[in-house]
C-alpha cells in the first residue's frame, strides 16, 4: 500500500495582502515560513521516496522547509509547472475585495469557484485539472503503483483538481472544498490507486 501526502504551500505574501496570485512567483510570508516548519513536524513519522512540487517558489520553499524540519534525509525532488496554481489571468495582483466591489461578489465567486468558467485570460479549475491529472497519471501514479511513498506540495487549485480525481468527486462537490495552508493530508492507496484512507495529519 502506497502513501501519498499532499499539502498546500504556507501563507504567501499575497495571501497575506488578499491578492489574486496565480502564476505570479511570490514568496512565503513570515507566517508561511512557520507554517511550513510546523507541517514538517507532522511528517516525522513518515518515510518518503520522492517529492513533487510546482515551479513556483512558495511551494518549493514550503517543501524544503517542511522536509528539513522533519528530520528526513534528502530525497529526490521533482518540480513541474503542471502542478502550478491555476492562472488567474487579468485578476493576478488585484486585491480580492476591490475586485469584488468592481465586478460584484457573485461574479468573482463564479471566477473563483465555478468548475469551467475562467477569469479573463486565465484558467478555470477544469483547465487546471487538464494539466494536473495527466501529469499525475503519467509521472506520479507509476511511482505509487511501484510502492513508493510520495510527498507533494502544490497549490489550492492544483490540489483541488487532484483531490477531485483521487476521491472521485463531482464538479459540484469540489466547488466548496477548501484547502488550508500547510496542512498535510495522507492518502493511502491500494495497488490500483483506489483511496483506502484519507487522514488530515
Amino acid at each position: 500500500m502506497a502513501q501519498l501526502v499532499i499539502f498546500r504551500h504556507g501563507q504567501s505574501v499575497w495571501n497575506l495582502e488578499n491578492k489574486f496570485t496565480g502564476w505570479v512567483d511570490v514568496e512565503l510570508s513570515a507566517k508561511g515560513v512557520e507554517e511550513a516548519k510546523q507541517a514538517g513536524l507532522k511528517l516525522k513519522a513518515f518515510t518518503f521516496d520522492v517529492a513533487y512540487t510546482s515551479n513556483l517558489k512558495r511551494a518549493q520553499h514550503t517543501l524544503t522547509l517542511a522536509l528539513n524540519n522533519s528530520g528526513h534525509a534528502p530525497i529526490t525532488t521533482i518540480t513541474n509547472k503542471a502542478l502550478n496554481e491555476r492562472m488567474y489571468g487579468d485578476l493576478e495582483g488585484l486585491d480580492k475585495t476591490d475586485t469584488a466591489n468592481k465586478y460584484g461578489e457573485a461574479q468573482v465567486k463564479i471566477w473563483r469557484r465555478s468548475y469551467d468558467i475562467a477569469p479573463p485570460n486565465g484558467e478555470s479549475l477544469k483547465d487546471t485539472a487538464a494539466r494536473v491529472i495527466p501529469y499525475f497519471e503519467s509521472e506520479i501514479a507509476p511511482q505509487l503503483k511501484a510502492g513508493k511513498n510520495i510527498v507533494m506540495v502544490a497549490h489550492g487549485n492544483s490540489l483541488r483538481a487532484l483531490i477531485m480525481h483521487l476521491e472521485k468527486m463531482s464538479p459540484e462537490q469540489i466547488l466548496e472544498f477548501e484547502i488550508g495552508t500547510a496542512q498535510p493530508c495522507l492518502y493511502e492507496l491500494d495497488k490500483d490507486l483506489n483511496v483506502t484512507t484519507v487522514k488530515n495529519l
